[in-house]
């Protein structure tokens, strides 16, 4: 059996709140693109993930820091010839993106480099995005003859139709700065302070108190399904289970407690 030439990396930062995991994707020889078995390594590290009872949130990354995810492997997108070929590569893209997105607390996506094609769409699948002032985004499909698919989808929510029409339609890259000029990203930093920018993020996350935050991802996570109307009964209900559980008493009556001191 041939040496896989790629490696997932999983690192437990155990700390009082709880427990933060960094997964560093390394195929850096290859600006970190993914073929089909990596993407089953790594989906199998998220669904994982989703599991651990303890975890506060996540940090996805890339090695090398000339990418995190510099797209599919043009290797394998050469042999596929066949519509079922395409079928199956395409979902087993989705199901990673569908594992990032199932994780009950927050995936932190961090960004060097390059993040193009289904890189990109593992990105926005992540919930939020800290860039270094080097990454570059886009979307490069249709220039090697395919479309944009899968996790694409999720682009039109974040940057609007018009800019999704850019990034899909023209295949253009862009850089850091406008990606955040159009809500791509988060946060851009320059590079030698990105670990500084994602601590400060991951801080106050596990700050956060752990319940609290997982129902708030899965509120999140239907609101992308529902009306308005209904998102907003969501919440309320979401509130009623959050009120049921009594994890507020705690944070709530120490605040009120330091207020009558001060």
């Amino acid at each position: 059996m041939a040496t896989p030439i790629h490696k997932v990396d999983i690192s437990w930062d155990r700390r009082p709140g709880g427990t933060v995991a960094h997964v560093v994707y390394d195929n850096a020889r290859k600006l970190n693109a993914v073929n089909p078995p990596a993407l089953l390594d790594l989906t199998e590290a998220f669904l994982g993930l989703a599991r651990e009872e303890d975890l506060r949130c996540v940090v996805f990354s890339g090695a090398g820091g000339r990418s995190f995810i510099g797209g599919a492997d043009i290797n394998h997108m050469t042999t596929m010839r066949q519509p079922e070929d395409g079928r199956r590569f395409l979902t087993q893209i989705h199901k990673l993106c569908q594992a990032i997105r199932d994780v009950p607390v927050p995936v932190i996506c961090k960004a060097e480099g390059y993040t193009l094609g289904a890189g990109l769409e593992v990105a926005v699948s992540c919930d939020i995005r800290i860039a270094a002032d080097n990454a570059v985004f886009g979307m490069p499909e249709v220039k090697v003859g395919l479309p944009s698919v899968v996790e694409a989808a999720l682009l039109p929510r974040l940057i609007g139709w018009g800019r999704t029409s850019w990034l899909l339609l023209t295949a253009e890259n862009i850089d850091a700065a406008t990606a955040d000029r159009w809500g791509l990203v988060e946060q851009v930093v320059p590079a030698a302070t990105l670990d500084e920018a994602i601590e400060r993020c991951v801080a106050s996350m596990v700050e956060a108190t752990p319940k609290a935050m997982r129902v708030q991802k899965r509120l999140m996570r239907r609101w992308e399904r529902l009306s308005i109307d209904e998102g907003i009964q969501a919440g309320i209900d979401a509130m009623a289970e959050s009120v049921a559980d009594g994890e507020h008493l705690e944070r709530m009556t120490a605040f009120v407690n330091r207020k009558k001191k001060g």
